[in-house]
């Protein structure tokens, strides 16, 4: 008996640990929506959307790295539209592409290209975020140097990704290291706006170096060559920045966009009352934030005509612009 007890207790305490690692990573992955709201995101795997094409935009040691490309109803080759490029949040661990198919359907309705891009990640290609970045800078020049063939305009391409994804596109478009060595230099990895769903931008303030796996080279050496803040500087692209008031990293967002500004960048930053990490993920701050990201773009000149976004019920959710 008393070994059954033993037994007993040993699988109730490896229930209670992995319902709090399950619980810890959904943060960063879109939750099911409600019956006659919005869709819930499909698996990974899923089969492709009507009107979506998926492409092999890179082959790294671990293996080929894919993207999906949603092309609007009237799309044309010869067209000069504007695109952006979604990079889906995890922590540098896991994650899919499937974060950003609302937003990547949304926007393709709009009239943009839209691309969902994965990248390797710890979890499945036992990687660092250095590696991630580099992925995510590959992926904007693929679509750069496709341009013609994709109907979009090089010069009108955005960066956009929530958490750790936000982290990367953040870094296309600031940093300068970790740029794919067999790829032709002379067509650029920088977009020309960003959009960032609460972003990791200080990693200083993290503490990523600190953390950083052992046997995966040095950290402290890594971590400044990544890290946004630290690349501030005037002629940052245009910038808008989504984060719930309850996320600690805000703080971060509030200092990165006062130093942003006093560059002399664009860069606004909105806020969700209460709300926790990962609130875009789901009604109706999934709809309230693309709606703003829209009113971002058109004000660039990327989309015309109002957002055409539904949000869902009855719903009075509000941002809050702060900067």
């Amino acid at each position: 008996m008393k070994s059954l007890s033993k037994l007993m207790n040993h699988l109730l305490i490896l229930a209670l640990s992995l319902s709090f690692v399950l619980s810890a990573s959904a943060q960063d992955q879109p939750k099911a929506k409600k019956a006659g709201k919005a869709k819930s995101v499909p698996a990974a795997d899923a089969p492709l959307p009507e009107g979506v094409k998926e492409f092999t935009y890179k082959r790294a040691p671990q293996g080929e790295l894919k993207l999906q490309v949603h092309y609007p109803a009237d799309w044309k080759a010869a067209d000069k539209r504007p695109a952006i490029v979604f990079f889906f949040g995890g922590g540098w661990k896991g994650g899919t592409t499937a974060q950003f198919l609302n937003q990547a359907t949304y926007l393709a309705t709009r009239g943009m290209v839209a691309v969902r891009a994965d990248y390797r990640v710890s979890s499945r290609q036992q990687t660092t975020p250095e590696s991630a970045v580099e992925d995510a800078k590959s992926a904007v020049r693929w679509v750069r140097a496709r341009a013609a063939e994709l109907g979009v305009d090089p010069q009108r391409i955005v960066a956009a990704g929530g958490s750790a994804g936000g982290h990367l596109a953040a870094c296309t478009g600031m940093t300068d290291a970790f740029e794919a060595k067999d790829e032709d230099a002379k067509i650029s990895s920088r977009p020309n706006a960003m959009i960032l769903f609460n972003p990791a931008l200080d990693l200083a303030a993290l503490d990523v170096a600190a953390k950083w796996p052992e046997g995966k080279g040095d950290g402290k050496a890594i971590v400044p060559q990544i890290d946004p803040a630290r690349f501030i500087k005037p002629g940052v692209v245009p910038t808008v920045i989504f984060f719930g008031t309850a996320d600690r990293m805000l703080d971060h967002a509030r200092a990165f966009a006062d130093q942003s500004k006093a560059a002399g960048n664009r860069c606004e930053v909105f806020t969700a009352a209460e709300q926790p990490h990962g609130f875009f993920n789901r009604p109706p701050w999934q709809e309230v934030t693309l709606r703003q990201a829209d009113v971002f773009l058109a004000s660039l000149g990327y989309l015309k005509g109002g957002p055409t976004v539904k949000i869902p019920g009855e719903a009075k959710a509000e941002l809050k612009r702060e900067h």
